[in-house]
């Protein structure tokens, strides 16, 4: 099976390359500062979050052709930083209009629950509460909320390859977006089967990450009366999120091309 044989394959790979770890050990340390901060300046965190995504909106096309790279050497052998390098500068553009397509993509259905919400809010108001609103509409936006969703969730299910498809098989964007569809409807069920490991290893690492941003709020921190942290605990939540964030990623990234490499050789 696809998903477990990718599986066995990671830790080994990982454990011959700990190099694969420093690029994303980099990028993690782009958001201790923000951690940091949020203990002790909210607002000012909020702001420094706003310029840390529009950085990584810039950089992470490259860090993605990077790392995917890397973890394709890594699972045959050894692998080096100038893999990163040489490869992140080579798919840049590719991967960076297709992130872009996607992010297009996502605003728009976005956009479309904001405004149903939005009028359903009115339309409830109007009618004076929801007593008095129409079930019948009430379940239309319902209906209509829940489509977006699952159009969301299909499209981020047969595009999560386009990285993998640009940088293994030299695709330019158009082609590793189909490319990536084409892989995941051949193998519907081993996908899913990944998508929902990897989904449920997200939450977990993201429920982690959220206990530790609230240890780190002192807003947080007060509405569930809990003592503040003092600046060595900050440090040493700090030090966590990054250690658990770096091998997370080391491991997500080595898997996912593990993972493609099965369903397509």
């Amino acid at each position: 099976m696809a998903v477990l044989n990718a599986l066995r394959r990671t830790p080994s790979a990982l454990r011959r390359n700990p190099v694969v770890l420093v690029p994303i050990l980099v990028i993690s340390l782009f958001q201790i500062p923000q951690l940091a901060l949020q203990a002790v300046n909210p607002l000012l965190s909020s702001v420094v979050s706003l310029g840390v995504s529009l950085v990584f909106l810039v950089v992470m096309p490259f860090f993605q052709g990077g790392l995917i790279a890397m973890a394709d050497e890594a699972l045959d052998g050894r692998t080096a930083l100038q893999t990163f390098v040489d490869d992140g500068k080579a798919n840049y553009v590719s991967i960076l209009v297709a992130y872009l397509a996607l992010v297009a993509v996502n605003f728009a259905l976005g956009m479309v629950a904001f405004f149903v919400a939005l009028f359903g809010g009115i339309f409830v108001i109007g009618s004076g509460g929801l007593e008095s609103a129409s079930i019948a509409v009430l379940a239309v936006m319902g209906i209509v909320v829940a489509i977006v969703v699952l159009l969301y969730l299909l499209a981020l299910f047969f595009v999560q390859f386009y990285g993998q498809a640009i940088v293994l098989e030299d695709m330019g964007a158009v082609d590793g977006l189909k490319r990536s569809v084409s892989v995941v409807r051949e193998h519907l069920v081993s996908t899913l089967g990944y998508s929902i490991l990897v989904g449920v290893l997200g939450g977990v690492f993201g429920g982690v990450f959220g206990v530790l941003s609230l240890l780190l709020s002192p807003q947080s921190a007060a509405a569930l009366h809990l003592p503040e942290l003092s600046l060595p605990l900050v440090a040493v939540v700090g030090l966590l999120v990054l250690v658990v964030g770096t091998l997370f990623g080391g491991f997500f990234g080595v898997y996912s091309v593990s993972f493609y490499r099965e369903l397509t050789t």
